[in-house]
């Protein structure tokens, strides 16, 4: 039996949000958690192994459900490292589960990436568990086709989606393409989550998807839809007025740090998921580098195509937890909740992971004040 003690550990309260509880100790048995006991009675138990959290926060692991690639390797690559290799940095950065993210591209392609995100999850992980894909795209609008490649978009077909229903968790689409909501039934009925993104659709479109037609998640919100207009809310309108999931990616690239603070006193701090929606450029630095078949170019933390448009962050989870923790002043637990529980629940993976809960995968990350990260435990196993 595994102990994690002396740590700040970050755990649901009786209603359910987490909070930060002080003198208790993890107790993990194989690949689960045993339970959370407190000091004294931790010290009558037989432990075999004990990891010091000295001082530091224990949470569960993070969880990015919207992650293109990193460590100079992409979804889209047709190579057997590529995915391991993502897995080991994603781990590294304190994320224990993850869905690799596809680009409008080509449907054969498309379809490649999918083969082999089946194929390492059902392997033992490099590091961080892939739990699927997210399937962003080709269903979006040219007119917010950002830096998706045009002449790959095409109509929503779930005979296209069906054969990999096993693999996809979430579909980013434009509403507003859709003939009628057959196709969301379908996902739905699939046990797949469809996201609004890449969309030129207006505010009463996105609310009556949310409202009646059960769509409750927002791919990276304020990019690639219509914004907010006093007269013309625009999918943001939509996505602040309503309980869907929005995605924000916390770079302070995508989201200045007030539009940050705008979603999180909009959605009183919940229905908020932190994702990094990386490049193969993160964890690599500056220089060129590649998306989807189109050049960026990476300086700091921005990336852009060669016309200038923003082509997905460099960021990591953990840095994306450090700066809306810093933007908002947000409760950290609250914030913790946005990598762990909230994307948990809407993948309906609440019961299997994303708390520090008896039963729950022992998928568990140390991190410090700066949010740097200390050790990443997965499946009970140190990865670092």
């Amino acid at each position: 039996m595994l102990a994690i003690i002396n740590g700040k550990c970050i755990l649901p309260d009786e209603q359910g949000d987490f909070a930060i509880e002080t003198g208790k100790v993890i107790l993990c048995e194989g690949e689960r958690i045993k339970g959370i006991v407190s000091e004294r009675e931790a010290a009558v138990l037989n432990i075999e192994d004990t990891i010091d959290a000295e001082g530091c926060y224990v949470s569960p692991g993070f969880l990015n459900v919207h992650i293109h690639g990193c460590d100079g390797m992409d979804t889209m690559d047709d190579e057997e490292t590529a995915l391991p290799k993502m897995s080991r940095l994603q781990a590294k950065t304190g994320v224990t589960g993850f869905l690799p993210t596809t680009m409008t591209c080509a449907w054969d392609d498309v379809a490649k990436a999918f083969s082999h995100i089946r194929h390492y999850q059902q392997q033992q992980p490099a590091g961080a568990r892939i739990l699927g894909a997210h399937m962003e795209g080709p269903f979006i609008s040219p007119a917010k086709k950002g830096a998706q490649a045009e002449c790959n978009i095409r109509p929503a077909d779930f005979e296209l989606v069906e054969p990999w229903q096993d693999v996809v968790r979430i579909i980013t689409l434009a509403p507003e393409e859709l003939p009628d909501y057959h196709f969301v039934e379908l996902c739905e009925e699939a046990g797949i989550t469809v996201s609004i993104g890449h969309t030129a659709a207006d505010y009463e479109t996105v609310m009556e998807a949310v409202t009646e037609h059960g769509v409750h998640h927002i791919t990276h919100l304020y990019n690639a839809m219509t914004p907010f207009h006093h007269r013309n809310p625009g999918v943001v309108g939509a996505a602040l007025d309503s309980l869907a999931n929005c995605e924000i990616i916390a770079d302070n690239v995508h989201s200045h740090p007030a539009a940050q603070r705008l979603l999180y006193h909009a959605k009183g701090g919940r229905n908020i998921i932190l994702i990094t929606d990386s490049l193969r450029a993160c964890g690599v630095g500056d220089g060129p580098s590649e998306l989807g078949g189109q050049k960026v170019f990476v300086k700091g933390e921005l990336a852009t195509l060669e016309d200038g448009t923003i082509a997905g962050s460099v960021a990591t989870m953990n840095r994306c937890i450090k700066i809306f923790w810093e933007n908002t002043g947000a409760p950290l637990a609250r914030v913790i909740e946005m990598a762990t529980k909230t994307p948990a629940a809407e993948l309906n993976l609440y019961d299997e992971l994303g708390s520090l809960e008896a039963g729950k995968r022992a998928d568990i990350v140390i991190f410090d004040d700066d949010v740097k990260i200390k050790q990443t435990i997965i499946g009970g196993k140190v990865f670092c």
